[in-house]
């Protein structure tokens, strides 16, 4: 009874291949010299070949889809960056895009200045403004829209 064991992959770290022939169980392998080498071996053995190999099989699978494989270098990390280096011309016209915005900041009304800073930078919402600072709810979304057209005519 020939051997129903599906295919196994080899590497160089595996280069025996199991069988069975009517009750008898066999590892091959090619010596030092290339000569194809047959050994029967008991069944117990051969039971420990094949869950070696399954072993290696899997971690063989996990190496190949989740393990780097590439050659890792300044240029593929860069590549895989998840936000890409800028450039010093983004750098600067950043500073410059972020300065126009605090000065358009600075020159709002004190209520509509802090309203947004709380709003936008602080994470507040218009419910909590208006708790912290005793007063309506629109009379937050006004404010901060008024603020937001102060900015935007500012910024122009």
């Amino acid at each position: 009874m020939e051997n129903n064991r599906p295919k196994r992959r080899k590497d160089k770290y595996n280069p025996y291949t199991l069988s069975e022939k009517a009750g008898h169980y066999y590892v091959s392998f090619k010596d030092g010299q290339g000569i194809l080498q047959e050994i029967e071996i008991s069944e117990r053995i051969y039971k420990a070949f094949d869950s070696f190999e399954l072993e290696d099989l899997v971690y063989l699978n996990v190496w190949d889809r989740h393990l780097e494989q590439s050659k890792v270098c300044e240029q593929t990390l860069n590549q895989r960056a998840f936000q890409k280096p800028e450039g010093i011309e983004e750098i600067v016209l950043d500073m410059f895009e972020t300065e126009q915005l605090h000065k358009a900041i600075v020159n709002l009304p004190e209520v509509q200045r802090r309203r947004i800073v709380q709003y936008y930078f602080e994470g507040l919402t218009y419910q909590q403004i208006a708790r912290e600072e005793h007063c309506s709810f629109q009379a937050v979304a006004k404010s901060i829209s008024a603020a937001e057209k102060r900015m935007k005519k500012f910024l122009k």
